[in-house]
């Protein structure tokens, strides 16, 4: 039995590594030195064929780029490798139906279909491939080739066909099962956490919360946790507010497959609370073309701000009576970008919000309610601001905002300027105002209750200075981390927030007075609190905590109490993968990156997956299907994932540090990877011993060794050992569940080697394993230790999977160095010896970042995907050095996604990126390198590196030139 595998051998490259077992049992060993998938023997076993490729999903079937698929030959008697086909689409799944022909998969004809090619004694191609299937609109996704080689049954679209290789036409093959659904259809469960929305009745009285994209309704009290279900629809109910304290307006796309916006209120005409109520109307408020979403309704519950539309949005302000109508319509914003965290001020005379740019910074804007005047900035600045809070008393606008030192903090702005001339003394001396006392009033007394809210008093207008208001910003917190969650008390003197938990990891909630002092934690622990709000009268704090429990926090008396909740519903699951089909197709629809889905048409393809897509009886088959779905879009960044309602067993085997081979006495160490368990001085074994028992359980070649190590992992195992001169030990050993960073780093030690070796010790390596900020504080710290006294630098992001640092690299990159410095001390003649210094600068006393100033060259190839092919680009457009190796994975779209009902995911792509010196997308654009070379393909097991070795005789060149 062959199979590929992820093992100790294979150090950086994606494929996996291909080892074989006996069909007997025993232990799997490698039979490669180089790497791949779907490894097949020959039935003579003369020839191993396997596929070879980077990340490119299979369902991309109209890939055509420098990371395709292909199908290789090994020669058991050579010991060589063959590119079998040469396709510049992807060849996948080679099957044998005799010692000199192969059957395999490939899209070349834009659709996945069969072939057949056959090869010499020598593995030899003897002409093209032949096609045997023509399909033209669903592709094959899958075929097996019987045994004598005779026929052919592969799956199109929702069937089974059956085919002679000696011709014919394919015949569908009728399959009748009669079988259970491995799960309930339907199930009734009830949930004690798992909130991800809440929202409190005006009075306080009322909480509504959401689970699994249905709206619940407790009252909110500590010691009830009945609620109600007022959803109770395999739809998703989401955005939800309160209109009154009797009404509740909600988004849904419960009909025309789209959001809308409905009201819930009680149908029982002598009972209006929603929770007491046995009778509830649920209304539809809009019908239109797009989504209608985030609702935000004004203090006076008269006015509501809203966002319509599919990939332009409108943000809208209306009237809204009682029953949810709405009036008086009025588009303040229409736009891609629309506004984010909307809030009525307290006079409902204005709101503010955040909203991006194109240049993808988020500003917080003030904006009139009645669009009398345009938008204005209040934060004003190039780091991202948002979540805007406004202070019940009118003073003040808060917001989080990452301008200094790019944390995010909690900052406001004054309103007015009196406020913001005031000094800290004016301050000070102000006489704080006193709380008037509450006057009881009879529970039952429905009269005076009402005629108590007619004689409250009118919200005073707020006074906004709006000229140069962005410089009345005044920091509130400067602590480390993140904080967020911004709340401002009722009397506008106290913020509160989350932030870094002072004892444990985690986040807590705190509280501050605005002008920075009396800092206090509410919560202790790292309880993470989410979603925090405050009641309308200012006495509570509610939030969520991790997992979906909810908490109020009494502010006064400084006490949190949980609200249980005890949430019932009935999960439809076929109804809800149809749910889950259109939502995950409408994202796509509305915010793929390319308004021309690549030349495709979205609609269509929602006609031709739709049936097949519910028809899966399990999420997996929902997952397959829906990929193949995305795979026609030929974009990267793409993918869908769900949940699995079956639980699979998962063991962690314990992994020594050594790669093992099988022999007589018991299993050799061929090789001990660097700071591993095997490498470790209280536990460390050496090339060539022989491991004969673990746990005093001999080994023999019956056994599976790596079973004897199953579940072992960070524990302690006891390893007989006989060394290299016959001598036998003990080790205890703590095996460990992941080898991958380990050997990543023997890789990169290998690279510097290679390069000391190529470049005689000129030039310095530095890889950049992904382009974040600890793979930048690594090439930073390496161009001191890698580059120092080096006259160049190799920059390496081949097999770098992403991010987001390009630009920080480029800084130190492309840094022109306009002056150099001498200390005293360092010269006695200053005019005599000054060129001597030309290359010195205090970097690291002047600059933001590290700088490198010498000549340097980078390497990228197909494994270089998304921010490291930017970074490929963006090194060649900018000229600071030439690029070597192979094209990059052409796979470059900023992406996003969305979350689904269930937990399942959809990934958005929503923008493009193109080079600036060619207008040319990146996307199916990879970036060429200067110098071409592909790396043979067993490279590392010969301890070669062809475009490595490039790469530093070019550079040597260079510099070498300039002498």
């Amino acid at each position: 039995i062959i199979f590929s595998t992820t093992r100790e051998f294979n150090q950086i490259e994606r494929p996996q590594e291909v080892y074989s077992i006996s069909a007997k049992g025993g232990t799997e060993l490698r039979v490669l030195d180089a790497v791949g998938f779907d490894p097949v023997y020959s039935p003579d076993g003369r020839f191993l064929a396997f596929v070879r490729g980077d990340i490119n999903p299979v369902f991309r079937e109209d890939y055509k780029g420098p990371s395709n698929r292909d199908i290789w030959l090994y020669d058991t008697k050579s010991k060589t490798y063959s590119k079998l086909v040469s396709n510049e689409t992807n060849d996948i799944m080679p099957q044998w139906a005799d010692n000199r022909t192969i059957y395999f998969m490939s899209s070349v004809s834009g659709n996945y279909n069969i072939y057949k090619i056959k090869i010499d004694d020598n593995g030899k191609a003897l002409g093209k491939p032949e096609q045997l299937t023509n399909v033209r609109d669903h592709s094959i996704r899958y075929f097996s080739l019987s045994s004598d080689g005779a026929s052919i049954v592969y799956e199109q679209e929702k069937n089974i066909f059956l085919m002679k290789t000696s011709g014919g036409s394919a015949k569908k093959v009728d399959v009748f099962i009669s079988a259970d659904d491995r799960f309930d259809p339907v199930e009734i469960k009830t949930f004690n956490n798992n909130a991800t929305a809440y929202e409190v009745s005006p009075n306080g009285k009322l909480l509504a919360f959401s689970i699994r994209g249905e709206i619940f309704i407790k009252e909110a009290d500590k010691d009830k946790s009945r609620s109600i279900n007022i959803s109770d629809s395999p739809y998703r109910d989401l955005d939800f507010a309160w209109l009154s304290d009797t009404t509740l307006i909600f988004s849904s796309d419960r009909e025309d497959n789209n959001y809308e916006f409905y009201l819930l209120k009680s149908a029982d005409p002598k009972q209006p609370n929603i929770f007491k109520s046995l009778k509830h109307s649920i209304v539809r408020l809009t019908k239109t073309d797009g989504d209608e979403t985030s609702p935000a309704i004004s203090n006076d519950g008269k006015k509501i701000a809203y966002v319509r539309g599919k990939d332009v949005k409108e943000f809208v302000v209306a009237e809204i009576a009682n029953d949810g109508k709405m009036s008086n319509e009025k588009i303040l914003h229409k736009g891609w970008n629309a506004p984010q965290n909307v809030t009525w001020s307290p006079d409902d005379k204005w709101l503010a919000y955040s909203q991006d740019d194109l240049y993808f910074n988020q500003e917080v804007f003030i904006l009139a309610a009645d669009n009398s005047m345009k938008p204005v900035n209040v934060s004003m600045h190039p780091r991202s601001d948002g979540n805007p809070f406004w202070s019940a008393d009118g003073s003040k606008l808060g917001f989080t905002s990452e301008r200094n030192n790019r944390s995010t903090d909690i900052w406001f702005v004054w309103l007015k300027k009196d406020d913001w001339e005031k000094t800290k003394q004016d301050w000070d001396e102000k006489e704080p105002v006193a709380d008037k006392p509450a006057t009881p009033k009879p529970a039952d007394d429905k009269s005076k209750d009402d005629k108590a809210k007619k004689d409250e008093p009118k919200v005073k207008p707020i006074k906004i200075d709006f000229d140069k208001i962005h410089e009345r910003v005044v920091q509130v917190t400067n602590f480390p981390g993140n904080e967020g969650n911004l709340i401002i008390s009722k009397d506008g003197e106290t913020f509160f927030y989350t932030g870094q938990s002072s004892t444990a990891k985690g986040r807590d909630l705190y509280s501050i007075k605005w002008d920075g002092k009396e800092l206090k934690e509410l919560t202790k622990g790292g309880s993470n609190p989410m979603n925090v709000s405050i009641d309308k009268e200012g006495k509570y704090l509610y939030y969520m905590k991790q997992g979906g429990s909810l908490t109020r926090h009494d502010i006064k008396a400084d006490k949190a109490e949980a609200l249980p909740y005890s949430a019932k519903m009935k999960i439809d699951y076929p109804a809800e993968r149809q749910q889950i089909f259109e939502e995950a197709w409408r994202a796509i629809r509305d915010g793929f990156y390319d308004p021309q889905f690549h030349g495709n048409d979205w609609n269509a393809l929602h006609k031709k997956y739709r049936e097949l897509c519910l028809m899966a009886s399990t999420n997996n088959d929902l997952r397959d299907m829906f990929n193949n779905m995305l795979g026609e879009l030929n974009a990267s960044h793409m993918g869908f994932t769900a949940p699995e309602r079956g639980e699979t067993q998962r063991d962690a085997t314990g992994l020594l540090g050594v790669e093992l081979m099988q022999t007589s006495e018991g299993m050799k160490v061929l090789r001990v990877i660097p700071d591993s368990p095997a490498d470790k001085s209280t536990s460390k074994l050496f090339v060539d011993d022989v491991i004969t028992a673990v746990d005093g359980n001999s080994y023999n070649a019956e056994n599976n060794f790596y079973d004897m190590l199953n579940t072992k992992a960070d524990e302690k195992v006891l390893l007989n050992v006989k060394g290299k001169d016959g001598k036998e030990r003990e080790v205890v050993i703590r095996p460990t569940a992941s080898l991958r960073q380990l050997m990543y780093s023997e890789w990169v030690a290998e690279r510097k080697k290679l390069v000391d070796k190529y470049s005689n010790g000129r030039l310095g390596y530095i890889h950049i394993q992904g382009m974040d900020f600890p793979s930048f504080e690594v090439f930073e710290r390496e161009l001191t230790a890698a580059g120092y006294g080096k006259d160049g630098l190799l920059i390496d992001v081949r097999y770098n999977g992403g991010g987001s640092t390009t630009d920080y690299l480029m800084t130190v990159l492309n840094y022109k160095q306009h002056a150099y410095t001498i200390p005293r001390g360092a010269s006695n003649d200053l005019e005599k010896d000054k060129l001597k210094y030309r290359e010195y600068y205090p970097l690291g006393e002047r600059l933001v970042f590290a700088a490198w100033t010498k000549p340097s060259i980078a390497l990228c190839n197909e494994g270089s995907y998304s921010n490291a092919e930017i970074f490929s680009h963006a090194y060649k457009t900018l000229g600071i050095g030439k690029l070597v190796g192979y094209p990059t994975n052409g796979s470059v779209i900023s992406t996003g996604g969305k979350g689904l009902i269930d937990g399942s995911f959809v990934r958005l792509p929503f923008r493009g990126w193109f080079t600036k010196a060619t207008d040319k997308n990146q996307e199916l654009g990879p970036a060429v390198p200067d110098i071409v070379l592909e790396n043979s393909v067993n490279w590392i097991s010969k301890g070669v590196d062809e475009q490595l070795k490039a790469a530093c005789d070019e550079l040597l060149k260079q510099i070498d030139s300039k002498k």
